[in-house]
């Protein structure tokens, strides 16, 4: 995982020749990559979809997966992490800990994944192997733990000097980097290597007793000893080892697998998958044991044309078997495993059964969807799922002709099934379908395959801002719902106090009746009234969020009150609750970093002023700028276009979804064309 262009991928093609999985390394800039299949992906050069693959590296076998760098797609990384046991941050030696560098170990952190660092092009001009270390300490608070350090750099880097053997490692460029040679450390980096060595030493030490006391009575440990203090601090999360190489020229990729190998945990190493008993809500675990009852989670989907449906499941305990029925803990049925394939990219190898720790593709799960746990149905267990960040942005999509309205709906829903990311709603008002995603460039990608791949003639809208509405104040409203009309009525009262709650909270539904004001089984009704309500607010028809809803009192009729008569009572209440609490409109706020020459810096600032950017850092690297800041979505659109012009085509920026905050009164009163 890393920022664009770090070399993902690259890396990953390397590895694979390497491991004799691949026999001729692919290109990402002549788009002839394993890993990156789709048309998509081999015409823009990027990574759009996360891509599995096994290797096998000596006595190991390790499942590796690719992921996408750009934040369109943080999603791909999200449930990769969510199922893998280690990860490979790669770093740009140029660029250093970039924004999307950060967010990716920001996720790791999240689902506790053990990682090694690697410091990739090396081989570049402005390359800095120590500067990089200096901004992971920084930027991403890690605990570095340099096991290499580079030998010569840009148009001389050649091969690394390897701090726990005290060799130089030099690779042969003739033979693409295949083999290497062990030399001795050239004198002019000696020192440095022994300081750097030391270091090693004293951070490893402190998670293993044994170098400790080596360390303390300065004795020389040996390499095992040093490789297991790493290992134990890597696994312990206390350190991050950190090696370097170039893996566009070769150099250093067979040690980073290495490295896997020695520091990244296996299965075993990791602690027994916990979860839950669906029949008695109890906890419990699964080890990492063949001998176990089942337990899995799908992380993707993945349409295929030949054989439909493709699940990815990461098994955590037991042994898959094709042909086996198995349960879906979430859904709470049982489904057939019609045929199981390992994955390579797009190709299939078929298995007949997979073992505990694998990551494998079922054919045949028909109602298993992203998230989901299978297990053995006599002894079901369910697994904590994934949760996914909501859209920003969206889009009015229609088909061309009444014919191609159909074909439309299937791609979408095969679209939304592999990609959770992607929401497609329908518009009440104007009967539009709206799609909906991360960014500018996942609605562009998605339009692309839907046209593509699925032959959908449509026409599309432009990017639209995916708002929010919320209160402003806390207000006490009723709503009472009869009805009359001979024979039984209907008849549901309710007293609603709504509030503001936490940004991020969407809605807060508390039931604090006294027992026998309303009876307990008309208040799923009421939630379900103010829940259905709150998908489209007062302001401008958009969801609403962030408010607490307290239902305090109300009254029922013995004859009369129905589960529906309070979902109706409940949506009049929250409905008029919204109008009296000062309904605000919520935008999608970005963080921003935009790296800039010095001679463009002031056009760019006062440009960026015209957008509502709050500008939070500047700072310098190297020869350029580094802007941070907080910018409004709504302003953003075709960016990419004002900062080429503004710099000369030498200014670049990430963005990202950061948080939801209130748009200001005047640009509130533009965007919707009245107040309340």
């Amino acid at each position: 995982m890393a920022h664009i262009d770090a070399g993902k991928t690259t890396t990953t093609e390397r590895i694979l020749y390497y491991t004799g999985r691949l026999h001729k390394m692919g290109d990402v800039d002549e788009g002839t990559t394993a890993m990156d299949w789709m048309a998509q992906e081999q015409e823009r050069g990027i990574t759009i979809t996360s891509a599995s693959t096994t290797c096998f590296w000596h006595d190991y076998k390790i499942n590796i997966i690719d992921t996408p760098g750009h934040v369109d797609f943080t999603v791909e990384v999200e449930r990769s992490l969510r199922v893998l046991d280690g990860a490979i941050v790669v770093l740009c030696a140029v660029g250093g800990v970039e924004p999307q560098s950060e967010t990716v170990w920001r996720q790791a952190d999240r689902y506790h994944v053990p990682r090694i660092a690697y410091v990739n092009k090396m081989d570049r001009i402005g390359c800095d192997f120590s500067g990089t270390l200096e901004q992971m300490k920084e930027r991403l608070g890690a605990k570095v733990i340099p096991l290499q350090i580079p030998l010569g750099a840009e148009d001389t880097f050649r091969g690394v000097i390897d701090l726990i053997a005290m060799k130089a490692i030099v690779f042969n460029r003739e033979d693409g980097g295949l083999t290497y040679k062990e030399e001795l450390i050239p004198d002019e980096l000696k020192e440095q290597a022994h300081e750097y060595r030391m270091h090693m030493i004293e951070v490893a030490a402190e998670h293993d007793s044994i170098l400790m006391e080596k360390f303390v009575h300065s004795e020389e440990p040996t390499q095992e000893e040093i490789k297991r203090a790493v290992r134990i601090s890597t696994l312990k999360y206390k350190c991050v080892p950190v090696l370097c190489g170039s893996s566009f020229k070769k150099v250093g990729v067979q040690l980073l697998i290495d490295a896997v190998c020695d520091y990244l945990p296996s299965p075993l190493d990791v602690p027994p998958i916990q979860g839950i008993d669906p029949k008695t809500e109890e906890k419990i675990e699964r080890k990492t044991l063949d001998s176990e009852f089942l337990s899995a989670l799908a992380f993707k989907i993945m349409a295929d044309p030949y054989v439909g449906k493709l699940t990815f499941l990461r098994v955590y305990s037991g042994v898959l078997k094709t042909g086996v029925h198995v349960f879906n803990a979430n859904k709470k049925r049982k489904e057939r495993i019609g045929k199981l394939v390992r994955m390579h990219a797009n190709k299939q190898e078929i298995v007949e059964e997979v073992n505990a720790g694998d990551i494998v593709a079922a054919v045949g799960l028909k109602f298993t969807k992203t998230g989901d746990t299978i297990s053995d149905a006599d002894f079901p267990v369910l697994l904590e799922t994934m949760t996914f960040p909501d859209p920003v942005v969206y889009m009015a999509i229609e088909p061309e002709t009444k014919a191609a309205q159909e074909k439309m709906s299937f791609a979408l829903d095969k679209v939304q099934d592999e990609d959770p990311s992607f929401k497609v709603t329908h518009d009440k008002d104007t009967g539009q379908t709206l799609i909906a995603g991360m960014g500018e460039l996942h609605l562009e990608i998605i339009v692309d395959r839907l046209l593509r791949e699925f032959k959908v003639e449509a026409r599309v809208g432009k990017p639209q801002v995916a708002y929010k509405e919320t209160i402003a104040k806390t207000v006490k409203v009723e709503g009472k719902f009869e009805q009359q009309a001979g024979g039984k009525g209907q008849y549901a009262h309710v007293v609603l106090e709504m509030s503001k709650a936490k940004r991020g909270q969407g809605i807060v539904f508390e039931n604090e009746i006294k027992e026998g004001v309303i009876p307990k089984e008309f208040i799923p009704g009421v939630e379900e009234g103010v829940v259905g309500s709150s998908r489209s607010g007062v302001l401008g028809g958009y969801p609403v969020a962030d408010v607490k809803i307290k239902l305090i009192d109300g009254s029922f009729h013995d004859t009369d009150s129905s589960e529906v008569a309070f979902t109706i009572a409940g949506s009049m209440a929250f409905n008029d609750g919204l109008r009296k609490a000062e309904p605000t409109l919520l935008e999608p706020i970005m963080s921003l970093e935009v790296i800039v020459p010095e001679e463009y810096l002031g056009d760019v600032i006062s440009d960026l002023g015209t957008r509502r950017c709050k500008i939070e850092s500047l700072n310098d690297r190297a020869n350029v700028k580094i802007i941070r800041g907080f910018v409004p979505l709504s302003t953003m659109f075709g960016y990419a276009t004002v900062i080429r012009s503004l710099t000369q085509g030498r200014g670049v920026y990430t963005i990202e979804p950061s948080y939801y905050a209130a748009v200001p009164k005047q640009i509130q009163k533009k965007i919707i064309g009245t107040i309340y």
